[in-house]
């Protein structure tokens, strides 16, 4: 990658870092003022669950509806900034590009271990809450728990790798070390044998493998 090109993105994969770790820390202080309980990780239909507003109230089909999702979301009073909901490489039609990772009160999947309280969360500083997907979702990203095998595509931007925040409020940009990540397994459900990517992933969202 050309020298320019390349200060370029990773300033840009500092302001997303950024982003992420206000967002972050607006869902450990939402948390900590709402009896330790997690704030739902979903949006829109796929929130319909033990009637907790979302962090993000639906996703919208324009820019305005979208900037109406997140200021009617449980996390918008932690969070006041629109512009720490998207990575500054994404489209700006697109006003939020990240997701909270399932295992952090999202709806079941896999039959993953998912978590509603902060205390339950072992090891936080390695375990996922938001991920960098680009674009806007209904739902929070997914992995596999119970198989090899990718559900969302992989997260890959500023270079061949992904942006990711953590329970404890950290964020990091994560290099992918298997090519097969970032080319034939970028899609969604898809097995991915001896993946070290998928299986670092999978650990990280759902805190341990569960094959």
């Amino acid at each position: 990658m050309p020298a320019l090109q390349l200060a370029r993105e990773q300033g840009k994969r500092a302001v997303c870092l950024n982003n992420l770790k206000q967002l972050t820390l607006a869902w450990i202080v939402y948390a900590n003022e709402n009896d330790d309980k997690l704030v739902n990780g979903d949006t829109g239909g796929y929130a319909n669950h033990d009637n907790e507003i979302p962090w993000v109230d639906g996703t919208g089909g324009n820019p305005v509806e979208k900037r109406d999702a997140i200021q009617n979301g449980a996390l918008w009073p932690y969070c006041l900034i629109i512009k720490l909901y998207r990575c500054t490489s994404s489209s700006p039609a697109d006003l939020r590009t990240y997701s909270v990772v399932d295992a952090m009160n999202c709806r079941v999947f896999n039959d993953g271990p998912m978590l509603k309280k902060r205390m339950q969360i072992k090891r936080p500083s390695g375990r996922f809450v938001f991920a960098d997907r680009r674009g806007t979702t209904e739902h929070g990203w997914s992995v596999y728990y119970r198989e090899e095998k990718w559900a969302d595509p992989p997260p890959v931007q500023h270079g061949d790798g992904a942006t990711w925040a953590f329970a404890d409020g950290h964020s990091k940009y994560w290099k992918w070390k298997d090519q097969r990540t970032y080319t034939t397994d970028s899609g969604g459900g898809i097995v991915s044998l001896g993946n070290e990517d998928l299986h670092n992933a999978q650990r990280a969202a759902w805190g341990k493998l569960g094959y």
